[in-house]
């Protein structure tokens, strides 16, 4: 059985059509010839995008001249009223102090001590995934929660169950049902001092948002400069000085810094382990080999993670089907010429993580899910060329390490004690809008796994 995959729009629509079509969801709004196209432009009255597919090209964007194409600006201005002046949004200057205070924090020795606490998020996600043995199970809604206690482990040494971090989880959730991805200011040029119409409800879930993130901020602030602060991600960061500038993030950018890391570091992961438990019930011979090979986890070992080799294999394969961001969006600083055409200085470039990584001209049987590709040439070279899930060149995640540990992990510990089915007549249909989601969540049975496999 192949995975489900959205269905595809008409060819050609007008603006005001592919708009309304955009804005319940991301990938039904592109036209089915675009798993194919090297490139694609798309016009409006007021700039020209042009989505790009050619590895080439996407290698020139990302990683060989990533200065000349920055973020574009038209996409940030739907995620700024939670976002700020986040690492995810900004460019230049200003990025690059950023990165070199964030990533420190994300270095490989630094997995090795988060390690015990993503463990421990691990086996509470386990145990009340357990408590739901023999039902049905909208499965979205305990990855995110499990995702989320992951975050604030690792950042703030405290379990989802804190009555802040649990706040901040629900309020999250509130705000990701406003879809904010998609402001009018994306397709219309508007000055910095007009308003940017954000619906209500977005607008104060970010706020409430930013307040909670701010009181855990002033918190840890408070610890650090009486020496009581805990040796986790968050303190690593606020302690963190820019060898250029001495500089440390002032309170304001460290809200900004934790909201990204909330969304990328939470929404993202609870997406994939999502879908990827959905694979593991369409394909239940992959399902038990993971639970076979979990049977090797000695609790908070780091040095199990090297042992979970089909599990890392699955989740990469369910990262290809189902990237958690669809696309990114760059803009072009000059004039460029990309395939024989003339793009315009400001154009938008869009690069697909979900049109590459199924694109029929790169990969073998690309709507097939096939962790065994890894292993092929051709599932190789693809990896080098069009595979970015987390991005790639100097803007690639800061946490794509993280994640890569945090994804198997908790894959195999809930498959090593629970077995998942597939619900008859409820399987998910993919539709994007932050993140690559299920329209109507993705429902599995959770039985309880037999001792013996």
């Amino acid at each position: 059985m192949i995975p489900p995959k959205p269905a595809a729009r008409p060819n050609r629509v007008s603006l005001l059509k592919y708009v309304k079509l955009f804005r319940a969801d991301i990938l039904s709004a592109q036209p089915a010839r675009l798993y194919r196209a090297w490139m694609a432009e798309f016009k409006t009255p007021f700039f020209r995008s042009y989505l790009v597919n050619q590895p080439e090209l996407v290698k020139t964007v990302l990683k060989d001249r990533p200065m000349d194409f920055p973020k574009s600006s038209r996409i940030s201005e739907g995620l700024r009223p939670l976002l700020g002046d986040s690492v995810f949004l900004t460019n230049g200057a200003q990025w690059q102090r950023q990165r070199r205070i964030i990533d420190p924090a994300f270095e490989g020795g630094r997995l090795r001590e988060t390690y015990p606490a993503m463990w421990q998020a691990a086996e509470a996600a386990l145990k009340r995934l357990t408590e739901r043995a023999g039902q049905d199970v909208e499965i979205e809604e305990i990855t995110s929660h499990a995702a989320a206690d992951v975050i604030f482990r690792t950042l703030f040494s405290i379990p989802i169950e804190d009555e802040v971090a649990s706040a901040v989880f629900h309020e999250f959730r509130a705000y990701q049902r406003t879809q904010p991805i998609l402001n009018i200011a994306a397709f219309v040029p508007l000055p910095r001092w007009m308003p940017r119409f954000f619906r209500k409800d977005t607008r104060a879930a970010a706020q409430r948002i930013r307040g909670l993130i701010a009181q855990l901020t002033a918190d840890r602030m408070a610890q650090i400069k009486a020496g009581t602060a805990p040796d986790d991600l968050a303190t690593k960061i606020m302690t963190t000085v820019d060898p250029e500038t001495g500089e440390t993030f002032s309170a304001e950018e460290m809200v900004d810094q934790v909201a990204i890391f909330f969304l990328a570091g939470h929404e993202t992961s609870a997406s994939a382990l999502g879908w990827a438990l959905y694979l593991m019930a369409l394909y239940p011979d992959w399902q038990d080999r993971l639970a076979t090979e979990a049977q090797l986890l000695q609790g908070e070992n780091f040095g199990d993670v090297s042992k979970l080799r089909l599990s890392r294999d699955v989740f990469r394969e369910t990262l290809r089907l189902y990237p958690p961001v669809p696309m990114m969006v760059r803009q072009t600083t000059c004039p460029e010429a990309f395939r024989d055409r003339k793009l315009p200085k400001s154009s938008q470039i869009v690069l697909s993580p979900w049109h590459l990584h199924r694109h029929e001209r790169l990969w073998e049987r690309p709507d097939e899910f096939d962790p065994t590709r890894w292993q092929t040439e051709n599932g190789k070279q693809c990896g080098r060329d069009a595979y970015i899930p987390f991005s790639a060149g100097p803007r690639v995640c800061t946490g794509a390490g993280f994640a890569m540990v945090e994804g198997p992990l908790l894959l195999s510990l809930l498959l090593r004690d629970l077995k998942v089915e597939r619900v008859k007549g409820r399987d998910p249909i993919p539709e994007a809008h932050l993140t690559v989601r299920a329209r109507d969540g993705i429902w599995l049975r959770v039985t309880q796994r037999p001792a013996a496999i």
